[in-house]
């Protein structure tokens, strides 16, 4: 009977940089190639939020005498997948498959499976759930009774799904970077307010502002971007010069 498990020993809080690396390079643990795509669709981030996955949970099921064990968890970059993935594999299993999502890139890896029937149904189960910045890692080891291509794709595209469906999700906030060119007069005050708005990241650069100016780089909450914006200019009285990105 399928078991569905909750290991808190893999929690991941990972707060997302919403600079995503256009260009991810292969994961050097993987055994064969992995497939790149872009893709927009199933996602249900929107400007400023998406839904993931709080911890890591484990989904086990036995088909046809193989043991077949999803592992999904959140993730934030390709730097993350990779630990994750070379956390929780196992290199006595038969197959470690997955797939992963973050934003528009995903990758997937089919690692011996028959091309397409394995990596690709992981990601397709993510797509489906409406998750975003996951990895799902599906593990095999083989009972002696081949499934055949449809058969994998139902298997490993199933227990991700099960995996996904009971995992415990939360709202997570983009991170946007700002600037400010602020005179040093007023770093109190610009000070008092980033701190106020919780941001991250705060970074000085006395080099880039115009004379008796510097510039004050950092990182808000994407929804709470244009209130900040707002508390500077209202304490700091002055004409302020902003930068987006």
């Amino acid at each position: 009977m399928p078991v569905a498990i909750t290991t808190p020993g893999y929690r991941y809080c990972h707060k997302v940089n919403h600079c995503l690396s256009a260009s991810i390079s292969a994961l050097s643990t993987a055994k064969k190639p992995m497939v790149t795509t872009a893709s927009s669709s199933g996602t249900t981030s929107n400007a400023g939020a998406f839904t993931t996955i709080k911890e890591t949970v484990t989904f086990e099921k036995e088909i046809k005498k193989s043991k077949f064990i999803a592992i999904a968890g959140p993730i934030s970059n390709e730097q993350s997948a990779h630990s994750f993935l070379n956390q929780v594999k196992d290199p006595r299993a038969t197959h470690n498959c997955w797939a992963y999502k973050v934003g528009d890139q995903y990758r997937s890896n089919d690692d011996g499976e028959p091309s397409g029937t394995a990596g690709k149904p992981i990601h397709s189960a993510i797509v489906s759930s409406g998750l975003d910045r996951i990895m799902v890692v599906v593990i095999r080891y083989f009972g002696g009774i081949k499934l055949g291509t449809g058969g994998l794709v139902r298997a490993y595209g199933g227990v991700a799904s099960e995996c996904l469906r009971n995992a415990p999700t939360c709202l997570e906030f983009l991170k946007v970077p700002m600037g400010v060119e602020v005179p040093f007069d007023l770093l109190g005050v610009l000070y008092h307010q980033l701190q106020s708005f919780e941001v991250e990241d705060i970074k000085q650069d006395y080099d880039t502002g115009k004379d008796g100016t510097t510039m004050v780089s950092f990182k808000v909450e994407f929804d709470r971007a244009g209130k900040l914006e707002e508390a500077i200019k209202a304490n700091c009285s002055r004409e302020l010069v902003f930068y987006k990105h």
